[in-house]
């Protein structure tokens, strides 16, 4: 029985590289004139039980080659270390990925990076689709609005952060944007529900079930 879960991960592994090698190659936000220059990014392996999906990789991840390099990622790890997760895990431990998996650009008025337009993500969203299917993760942080409302519809933060949803055998936890752009969590009832999100998601570490690598 070992022999053949051995088998099955080096399967997916296999598998997972495959769809890497087709995501790295992608031109399509490129070739209908979303973006002048492709640039996708993929960062994780198979055996990754929690999956972070943003909203879409910004200068500095591009620059860097990997996903939430920037100031969103380091306040993105100190919420897990929040949780109990030990520093690194972020990048060591998780399946990074978003929306899309190009840099849209900055905002054309200059207050920050562009919110990837409908088209863009309906691109995009096979190869996410895809990652999820290969990767099977247990848990599923939801990053920032948008990425929130691919999964749950059109809703506001206050009405969905500090809950979670279960589904195909899943968790699936909002949260809000690790952004300084982002002034949500600067109002203190948002701060509240923010530290509700990672109590469950401390409280998920420690989990019965669930195979968290700590």
């Amino acid at each position: 029985m070992q022999g053949k879960t051995q088998e099955q991960l080096a399967a997916r592994e296999a598998a997972l590289n495959r769809l890497h090698q087709r995501i790295r190659a992608c031109r399509l936000c490129q070739q209908h004139g979303y973006i002048p220059q492709a640039h996708p990014l993929v960062s994780g392996r198979a055996t990754d039980a929690i999956m972070v999906i943003g909203q879409a990789p910004g200068h500095r991840s591009v620059e860097k080659d990997r996903p939430f390099s920037g100031p969103g990622g380091r306040i993105l790890q100190k919420w897990l270390e929040q949780a109990g997760f030990p520093p690194g895990y972020l990048h060591d431990h998780c399946y990074l990925t978003s929306l899309t998996h190009c840099d849209p650009g900055k905002n054309p008025r200059g207050d920050g990076d562009r919110r990837p337009s409908p088209p863009e993500i309906a691109l995009c969203r096979p190869w996410l689709d895809a990652e999820i299917r290969l990767v099977q993760p247990q848990i599923i942080l939801l990053v920032g609005t948008m990425a929130i409302e691919a999964f749950f519809g059109k809703t506001r933060l206050e009405d969905v952060i500090g809950t979670y949803q279960e589904r195909d055998g899943r968790l699936l936890l909002p949260l809000a944007h690790p952004s300084g752009v982002s002034r949500w969590l600067n109002d203190p009832a948002h701060q509240q529900l923010h530290q509700q999100a990672l109590n469950v998601l401390a409280e998920w570490r420690v989990k019965p079930g669930l195979s968290l690598t700590v």
